[in-house]
Formats: C-alpha cells, structure tokens, sequence
C-alpha cells in the first residue's frame, strides 16, 4: 500500500461511504442514504480498494460484508467524520456568539451520565455561555419549568404522555439494574429471585416521585408489596457509602453499575427489571428553543451526547 497515496487521494466521500457500508450493507442502502446512484458507490468502493491494495469488502449474493482491513478503515472513517462534526458544530457556534444561560433540571441517575459531556461540549462551543444545574425528581422539577425557572428538566419516564404546552424528546434508553455491595450475602449467589430481595433493607427515590411509584409498580407486577425497611436517597454516591457500610440494595443505570462493579465497589444482582424506566426524555416549553439561542445549542450538545 502506498501510504502518501492514501493520504493525499482519500476524501470525505469515501469516508461517508465506507462508513455507511458497515452500518446498512447493502449498496443499494447506501446509495440512498447518501443521496447518490449506485454505481457511483460501486465506484467508490473501487478507488478505496485501489488506494489501500486490497479488498475491502466481500460479496455474498446482494450484501457486502467488510474484511477485517475494510472493518478498521471504517473505525477510522466514523472517528475522522465525528470530528469534523465536532469542528463544524463548534465553529459554527463561536460564529454565533452565544452567551446567555440555560437552567436544567435533571434526574441524579441521569445527571452523571449526559451532562459532563453536553457542558462540556457547551463550553468549548460558547465559553461565555452560562449553565445552571438543579438536580431533584420530576415532579418536583417540573412545576419550575411551567414557572419559567428552569429551561428544561431531564427524566427517566415512566408511563410517558403528552403534556400541553411542552415538547418532549427521547435521549436514550438504558436498563436499571438491582446492585449491592460486593460483601452483600446476595452478591456472590448465581440466582436471586425477589421474594428474597425484598426482605433486606433497600435505598429508594423518595415517596411521591416517579421513579418511587415506578419501583411499586415493578415489586407488584412480582407479586410483592414494597419493601418496608428503606432508605430513601437519590444520592447515588451516598449509595456507594451506604453498600459499604450495611446489606442494603439499590437501583442503578446499567452503565453506572457496570462502571463501579469494575472498580469492586458493588455487584449487579440477578434480578429481571423488566426494562422499568429505561427511557429518559427531555422537556421544555413550547417554542422556546426558537427563542432561547442558549438552549438550542445546549440542546444540540445534549443529543450529541446521547447518541453516542
């Protein structure tokens, strides 16, 4: 392979369309996806084979499948494509001058999850931008973004409905898992079943909040009454402190639980959540991202985030 060949020949085009060829496989896919005719995706295939002598792609009957070199060149492709992106998005909003303020209210398990990244990406974009935090439950958080308060206000959803005056949009969906400490009695059984859980101490939102109702619900679609003895937090870092110190059990994101089972600090339990508050939407009043130039750039950071 000459180096300074594909270096100097390859282009954007062939990005997109590598890229492209691993998600969907099909040329005809690709072609319309990227607004172009199928040859010329044949064609383009052809040059990226040329350009790094040897085949990218391997043919069974109508679908493309990509070789291991045609796999790393679109890991390649996605990276180099996801920062011009960035660079287009971050240039675009310094241009615009944003320098006002957003006020988000947010839910603590989602707060760890999305919001590093999107201030972030908020503050590289418009460093003069202002950013206000409020973490809470919805039913708390929501009377002030009604009030004008807050900007938006982030949630897991259970039971989701329109609501007048607001629009509302899924940012991802992610299980929550049932974790303990790593020296729970539970921790280290292959099987547990809820009639057994529910009798140990437990942390829960608190009473009122959706996310409390949405745990009734669960532990009564097993059959089950709520557990009696609780504690009712929305801290997740009191939790960790909680696991260490008693046998108490918890709800968690996935991803956070994962995260902490590696450093040693809590274990995923056994436990079928039935995907309870798995989705987390946002909401914010009617029209006012058309108004709020703030809270549509923040918005934007916030789906970049969520998509990854």
């Amino acid at each position: 392979m000459n180096v300074d060949a594909l270096t100097k020949s390859l282009t954007i085009r062939h990005l997109r369309i590598i890229c492209a060829l691993s998600e969907l496989g099909l040329v005809a896919r690709v072609a319309e996806s990227l607004n172009v005719t199928q040859p010329a995706v044949s064609k383009q295939i052809a040059e990226l084979e040329r350009l790094v002598d040897c085949p990218i792609v391997t043919r069974e009957r109508n679908r493309l499948s990509l070789t291991p070199v045609g796999r790393r060149l679109a890991e390649h492709a996605r990276q180099v494509l996801d920062q011009l992106d960035r660079a287009a998005f971050d240039l675009s909003a310094m241009a615009s001058g944003v320098s006002g303020s957003v006020a988000v209210g947010v839910v603590g398990s989602i707060a760890p999850l999305l919001l590093p990244g999107a201030i972030a990406q908020l503050k590289r974009s418009a460093p003069e931008a202002g950013v206000s935090v409020t973490e809470g439950h919805f039913v708390t958080l929501f009377p002030q973004l009604e009030g004008g308060v807050l900007d938006l206000v982030i949630a897991r959803v259970w039971q989701p409905q329109n609501l007048a005056g607001f629009e509302q949009r899924v940012l991802f969906r992610e299980t929550v898992v049932v974790v303990a400490g790593r020296d729970h009695p539970l921790a280290a059984r292959p099987e547990v079943d809820w009639a057994e859980a529910i009798d140990w101490p437990w942390m829960l939102p608190q009473e009122g909040s959706v996310a409390r109702r949405a745990i009734e619900a669960l532990f009564a679609e097993f059959g089950l009454p709520p557990p009696v003895n609780v504690v009712s937090t929305a801290s997740l870092l009191l939790g960790l402190g909680l696991m260490r110190e008693m046998p108490i059990l918890g709800f968690y994101p996935l991803s956070l639980a994962r995260a902490h089972a590696v450093r040693g600090e809590l274990i995923i339990l056994p436990l079928d959540t039935r995907n309870f508050l798995s989705e987390a939407r946002c909401y914010w009043r009617t029209g006012q991202r058309e108004t709020n130039s703030t809270l549509d750039l923040f918005m934007t950071c916030l789906n970049k985030v969520a998509s990854v």
